[in-house]
């Protein structure tokens, strides 16, 4: 049941994956994910977003250079180094 005034828990389901998303792969705090304004906040989660893939992207491409090598055989997560 959702009250007259107030935010939805979707809505702040959204927001918290925000602020979890923001805090764990961009070391943001928590004072500084309250004070963003919203629009701003979405921005910069949409932005670390495409950053992350795009590292990904040349991790991957880097790999695959590398193929000849005895030593990238296994992917570099599961490396023992």
């Amino acid at each position: 049941m959702r009250a007259f005034f107030g935010l939805s828990s979707d809505y702040m389901e959204k927001i918290y994956e925000q602020f979890f998303y923001l805090k764990s792969v961009a070391n943001w705090s928590m004072v500084e994910l309250y004070n963003l304004p919203i629009g701003l906040r979405e921005w910069f989660v949409k932005r670390t977003i495409k950053q992350k893939e795009a590292e990904k992207e040349e991790m991957e491409k880097s790999i695959r250079k590398r193929s000849g090598s005895p030593h990238s055989t296994m992917p570099i997560n599961h490396r023992p180094y």
